[in-house]
């Protein structure tokens, strides 16, 4: 097996994600280590859970910087450092700007079947309330790449589930979360193994080669 892939894992809450990654990797099942952890807020679950399994987080909020294009300088300038090879958004709210180094280095996973509830302000509980207002029958979460749209990036998986009569936003969203855990470490060993590439917009995942 190859050296595990370098990760940054963004957050802007209670990590669920992050640990669910770390998880895998202490269980063998992802070939990752997770060598920093940027927090777009202070004082958020998610960094004490990080520092409990004793990870580097970096804070970068918008508040402490003249502007948003020196926010993102501090937040590309820390990947650098830490010879970042993926990026994963793990709840992280803020728009991610994409420097011409990580070009295809970069995912996210969504609580929805994209190209379907996405986009700006679509996250969390708002993207399961969307789906049940819509009276939609199935649900999921999609993995993607991250560009410098919201939500619009070429789609590595997707994994689905039902939307059942009586769900609340709240049943839905741990039915649709145990999909996310299923999807994003999926989707992390296909990058680890070099099996993704994008062609046209699309993501074309390559078999292993031996």
């Amino acid at each position: 097996m190859s050296e595990p892939i370098r990760i940054a894992g963004l957050i802007s809450g209670g990590g669920r994600t992050l640990i669910n990654i770390l998880d895998q990797i202490d269980a063998s099942k992802l070939n990752a280590s997770v060598q920093l952890v940027i927090a777009s807020r202070g004082e958020i679950e998610g960094i004490k859970r990080a520092q409990e399994r004793d990870l580097e987080v970096n804070i970068i909020r918008k508040r402490d910087y003249d502007s948003e294009d020196q926010m993102h300088d501090a937040i590309t300038d820390a990947l650098i450092a830490k010879q970042i090879d993926l990026v994963c958004l793990c709840g992280y709210l803020r728009w991610f700007r994409v420097d011409e180094q990580f070009q295809g280095r970069v995912i996210n996973i969504h609580p929805a079947l994209l190209p379907d509830f996405g986009g700006q302000g679509m996250h969390g509980m708002s993207v399961h309330r969307a789906v049940i207002e819509a009276n939609r029958r199935v649900s999921g979460c999609s993995v993607h790449f991250v560009d410098e749209h919201y939500d619009q990036g070429p789609v590595i998986l997707q994994k689905a589930c039902p939307v059942l009569e009586h769900d609340t936003e709240d049943t839905l969203a741990a039915r649709v979360f145990k999909q996310e855990c299923i999807a994003y470490p999926e989707a992390i060993n296909l990058y680890a193994a070099s099996q993704l590439s994008i062609k046209d917009k699309r993501v074309v995942i390559s078999p292993i080669t031996k």
